[in-house]
């Protein structure tokens, strides 16, 4: 649960409220950042710091992450997912141990951005652990932390309470215009009704002349604070400062610094004494605003000798970032050197803490850099940092900084395909093409290899804008290729794909057959750019290579977990789970789109629409797929995009078909299918097939299957040739039917895409019905029930189900069974458990804990009526291969 209201809420309150709803629960982490974190992770050091002599507990993937993340070993970055699977599973080990475990964040708008993400990522996973959340965040600065979680509004104390609240610790009288003065101006906020008259005299409660002209609450408080900090000695002041400048609170670094100062730590007794802060175990601040007062109302001058005293203090071998960091607060003005150790530091915080660390490192070092060239030149690469974190508005700012250079050529074509791939990754393809395409052209003469990227990468924005825009792109990228550029993976891709959209699809076809080999003998662990492999993950299907598609789709995701690209990562799932749903793994597919769409709401990205809705048309779920259409149509319509309209287009064919809608459908497929130039298309030309026939156009039947089949013959492949003998036999004379559609089951069970399989014998059980052979109709109707009921295609089930009550077979209509009722983590966790894998094989797959997927496993045991995990393989057998359907 995330707590949210005006600052003033405080840790106290905070752990009053938890107190009153969670009895006998332990209090075991209550973190109260009190400053906004500049290192990656500074907050998940403070949530887990209690617990660190439970890390020898964890799995060793896991053990090994959080003690790279916390400095204890060194090693490459740690994958952000495996990083937030560790915080989980410690929290749950200490919970198991010991009685329920209550995490207590409060301020939780200053969690630096990597930190803020895992704290999201566990509240999202606390399910059946005895562990709660509470997080408390200031309304305004703090709405975008932790979205989605449970939130608690925590409005302002009424009038009536807060004049109580006043009046009860007032040390005397207070006018009456005076106590409503403070009530009205404190707008609720208890901090300011305790405050704010702490550094008034009994002259100014009793007449109100001092009663300033109404400020914002924070500020009156901050001010307030500031005052009462000048009241001190000015050796405690000093401490106090350096005390505030350094947000982990250890007492030993804060000793010494005090002694570097000549200051001694007995000196912040009277801050103590004043309830300004407290020194124990840690060093902790009354309130955050009492640290951000200290800091800014100090002269500038002692800052920078606190910071050096303080970089001074700070072990060089054993924290080198946070020495670093002080170091460059301690500098008056830009100095190279100091920005050079800080960008420096950026390659270290990254094998801490991935790209979001050696973002914000790079960032700073931008701002201390003297040189403006060099300054332009570090915000460009904090900026591509920003971007591959998840963070694309911060990244636009950089580049925008980078611009006003100096920039080379190279660098300000680099940055012109920087906000091109920014634009691209927030769906806005219609404005990313442009710039990707002039980068392109720029980086010709400086760097061809990354200009050939720039243009693959203008390709596949154009390819989600519509048919010209791609014509124009596929024409640049033509013009510039030379005959010889055609040895590595992306000269072949954009060779094949400059032919493909400028002179056909048979045109192409050659060359991106040798780049989709080519990418697959890639060591993809290798690729600098966590996008790989681009645009080949979509030209696969598109080249009916469902092999390329699945090695290429699931090494992607891999990659872009490994380097933990949020920003990234989203489209590469949405790409496994389309390939999923065709392999008739809906299920599977459905948990890839929902762990999308989390990504996309933790980063702020927009969600990517066409797994899901692609997911929805397999379903047969007709309401949600038509109110999905109509909302991407007015997005894709307001974007300027043409192929989220051609993929509803043919979603909708694809529905309408399993519903036995053909006229509906024939529409549709002809809408899906009208754009030659678009990936994927070409699964529409099969569903124009079938709704053509069946609404008796044989001509356009013909003209569609004359389209597909130049594209199937060009890509060779089982599937490709597959649904060519379907297609062909829905069109053919009955003497050559019954040959092409045993030809198209037998080529598509060899391949992955069993639903195109499943449709074969569904169209092969019709045929045989109408030509009054209704024993073996029976047989191949029985199997496409089967086998569409298994899956979830619900449309195609009961079309199927209505096939063979015509041939008289006794079929009930298709229930909610237990299996079916599984949910998709539900299935997933049993398929898993049914393949041998452990509940920690299991949970560290699927970033769960242990005990989650052990109340997932009890359910599935109810719902499926078994009772061990020796039975899930007769309640879940494996798919089996559906040519033996044909013995």
């Amino acid at each position: 649960m995330v707590l949210r209201g005006e600052a003033g809420a405080g840790k106290t309150a905070l752990l009053d409220f938890v107190a009153e709803h969670s009895s006998g629960w332990r209090i075991a982490t209550a973190v109260g950042v009190e400053s906004e974190m500049e290192l990656a992770y500074s907050g998940l050091h403070q949530l887990c710091a209690p617990m660190l002599e439970h890390l020898d507990r964890l799995p060793e993937p896991q053990r090994a992450a959080l003690a790279t993340v916390f400095g204890f070993e060194s090693g490459p970055a740690p994958e952000r997912f495996l990083v937030g699977l560790a915080a989980l599973t410690l929290l749950a080990e200490v919970a198991d141990d010991q009685q329920p475990l209550l995490c207590v964040v409060d301020d939780a708008q200053w969690l630096d951005e990597a930190s803020a993400q895992l704290v999201l990522f566990v509240a999202r996973r606390l399910l059946v652990e005895p562990i709660a959340l509470v997080c408390a965040a200031r309304t305004g600065i703090g709405d975008g932390v932790l979205a989605g979680v449970p939130t608690l509004p925590v409005a302002g104390l009424g009038d009536s309470d807060a004049r109580a609240l006043l009046l009860e610790n007032l040390p005397g009288p207070i006018d009456a215009a005076v106590c409503e003065q403070v009530v009205i101006e404190s707008h609720g906020n208890p901090l300011a009704l305790l405050e704010l008259p702490r550094t008034w005299t009994a002259a100014d409660l009793a007449g109100g002349f001092a009663v300033p002209a109404p400020q914002p609450v924070i500020t009156r408080i901050e001010e307030s604070f500031a005052k009462r900090l000048l009241l001190l000695p000015a050796e405690t002041q000093l401490l106090v400062l350096t005390a505030a400048a350094e947000p982990l609170g250890d007492p030993l670094l804060l000793h010494r610094a005090a002694e570097i100062l000549c200051l001694d730590l007995a000196s912040l007794g009277p801050a103590a004494d004043a309830g300004l802060l407290d020194v124990g175990a840690r060093v902790e601040f009354a309130h955050p605003l009492v640290r951000s007062s200290a800091y800014r109302s100090a002269a500038a001058g002692d800052r920078y000798r606190v910071h050096a005293a303080l970089a001074e203090a700070t072990d060089a071998d054993r924290d080198p970032d946070r020495r670093a960091w002080h170091r460059a607060c301690a500098t008056h003005a830009p100095d190279e050197d100091v920005a050079a150790e800080i960008e420096h530091s950026a390659g270290r915080a990254q094998a801490r803490g991935g790209v979001a660390a050696a973002a914000a490192f790079l960032e700073r070092a931008t701002a201390l850099s003297p040189e403006p060239s060099e300054r332009a030149r570090r915000a460009l690469r904090a900026a591509g940092a920003k971007q591959l974190a998840g963070a694309p508005q911060a990244a636009s700012a950089l580049v925008a900084a980078a611009a006003d250079g100096p920039l080379g050529t190279l660098e300000n074509a680099l940055a012109l395909r920087l906000r091109g791939q920014i634009a691209l990754d927030l769906r806005r393809g219609k404005e990313a093409m442009p710039l990707l395409l002039d980068a392109a052209r720029q980086l010709e003469r400086v760097a061809p290899i990354v200009a050939r990227e720039a243009y693959l990468e203008a390709l596949t924005a154009a390819s989600f804008v519509g048919t010209e825009p791609l014509r124009r792109a596929a024409e640049a990228a033509h013009t510039a290729l030379a005959p010889a550029d055609t040895s590595g993976a992306d000269d072949l891709m954009l060779a094949g794909l400059a032919f493909r959209f400028t002179e056909g699809y048979a045109a192409g076809a050659g060359l991106l057959k040798r780049a989709l080999r080519a990418y697959r003998d890639q060591d993809s662990e290798s690729a600098e750019d966590p996008r790989w492999p681009g645009i080949a993950r979509r030209v696969a299907p598109d080249m009916f290579d469902d092999e390329a598609w699945r090695d290429l789709a699931t090494r992607s995701v891999r990659l872009a977990r490994d380097r933990g690209a949020l920003g990234v990562l989203p489209l590469a799932l949405n790409n496994l789970a389309v390939l999923r749903t065709f392999e008739g793994e809906l299920e599977g597919a459905a948990a890839l789109v929902e762990e999308a769409d989390a990504i996309a709401d933790v980063t702020g990205a927009a969600q990517i629409p066409f797994g899901g809705l692609i997911l929805l048309g397999f379903r047969g779920a007709e309401s949600a797929v038509s109110e999905r259409i109509e909302a991407d149509t007015a997005t894709a319509t307001r974007r300027g995009e043409e192929y989220l309209i051609i993929v509803g287009a043919h979603v909708r064919a694809l529905l309408l078909n399993g519903l036995g809608q053909y006229d509906a459908a024939l529409s549709a497929a002809e809408r899906g299918s009208e754009s030659e130039a678009v990936c994927q298309t070409v699964w529409s030309l099969t569903e124009l097939v079938e709704a053509a026939i069946r609404c008796g156009k044989a001509e356009v039947a013909a003209g569609a299957l004359r389209r597909l089949t130049e594209r199937t013959q060009s890509a060779g492949t089982e599937w490709a040739l597959g649904i060519e003998a379907r297609s062909r036999a829905l069109v053919a004379a009955d003497a050559h039917a019954d040959e092409l559609y045993l030809e198209a089951i037998d080529r598509l069970g060899r391949c992955r895409i069993a639903t195109e399989q499943a449709r074969a014998y569904l169209v092969y059980g019709e045929w045989l019905r109408g030509a009054g052979r209704r024993i073996d109709a029976r047989h191949h109707l029985r199997i496409a029930h089967e086998m569409f009921a298994r899956m979830g295609m619900d449309a195609f089930a009961e079309r199927a189900r209505r096939e063979l009550l015509a041939t008289g077979e006794n079929v009930r209509k298709r229930r909610a069974e237990s299996r079916d009722e599984l949910t998709a983590q539900e299935m997933q966790i049993a398929e898993l458990a049914r393949d041998g894998q452990s509940n920690p094989e299991i949970a560290a797959q699927l970033f769960l804990s242990s005990r989650t997927v052990e109340w997932h496993l009890r359910k599935v045991f109810v719902k499926l009526g078994i009772t061990s995990r020796r039975e899930l393989e007769t309640a879940l057998p494996q798919a089996e291969p559906a040519q033996a359907h044909l013995a």
